[in-house]
């Protein structure tokens, strides 16, 4: 199997760390100075810090940056062998706007009212992160069941398996603080429930492809470790 992407970076990283003879306690580079060192996006050098963190090779301080916390001789023997945040969300993008467009055509109105009834749950649990991230499953899963067809169902529901289980969606979550982002994702929402009742397959799929993109531009703001260095550098915008 072909290293992951961001695990190359991270090792790139470490050459570098060890070349410049960081001590204990230095601040690395930001993550914009290793994007442009190795020519490739900050969100991939954000999942090799995650990665990085998760050995307990660095330690990151919100709003200040991140840190050496071990020497590399002396770095915890975790590894991360999961599919980075990132990586993750955008294979989501591509396939749930997709899904989307599938249900759009054959949604019933029983699995129209469950979708309303989860967003009501939805906006009712704001404040409670755990209810709001399982009512969130709940409407992209219901979403992949309503097209009718079991495998797009099985492939969404990996997915979201994937990223439930994975430390490092978990590390990138414990940088954030502020989730006052489930007010966006919630109007998100209603806007996708409302293409799927014009049975609109096209909006659907829009519809569904900009909550994901605001889902990923939302996540890399608020993981955001170097806030005073922050440059804006994010992803390419797409709406198609």
């Amino acid at each position: 199997m072909a290293e992951r992407l961001y695990r190359e970076i991270g090792e790139s990283i470490k050459q570098e760390i060890s070349k410049s003879n960081l001590k204990v306690g230095d601040k690395l580079p930001t993550e914009r100075v290793y994007a442009e060192l190795f020519g490739v996006s900050r969100t991939l050098v954000r999942e090799a810090f995650i990665m990085l963190e998760i050995e307990e090779l660095i330690e990151v301080k919100k709003g200040s940056g991140s840190y050496l916390k071990n020497n590399l001789s002396l770095q915890s023997s975790k590894k991360v062998s999961d599919v980075g945040p990132f990586e993750l969300l955008q294979a989501r993008q591509e396939l749930e706007s997709s899904i989307s467009s599938c249900a759009a055509k054959v949604i019933t109105k029983q699995d129209l009212q469950r979708l309303q009834d989860i967003i009501e749950i939805e906006s009712a649990e704001l404040e409670s992160v755990d209810k709001a991230n399982s009512a969130d499953r709940d409407f992209h899963l219901l979403i992949a069941q309503s097209t009718q067809n079991t495998v797009l169902l099985d492939v969404a529901t990996r997915l979201w398996d994937m990223r439930d289980g994975n430390p490092m969606w978990k590390k990138l979550h414990s940088r954030i603080q502020d989730t006052s982002y489930h007010d966006q994702w919630l109007e998100d929402h209603k806007k996708v429930l409302l293409q799927l009742r014009k049975r609109n397959a096209e909006g659907a799929r829009q519809a569904m492809w900009q909550h994901l993109e605001n889902v990923k531009q939302t996540l890399f703001i608020l993981s955001d470790t170097d806030a005073p260095d922050f440059d804006g550098y994010l992803f390419a915008q797409r709406t198609s």
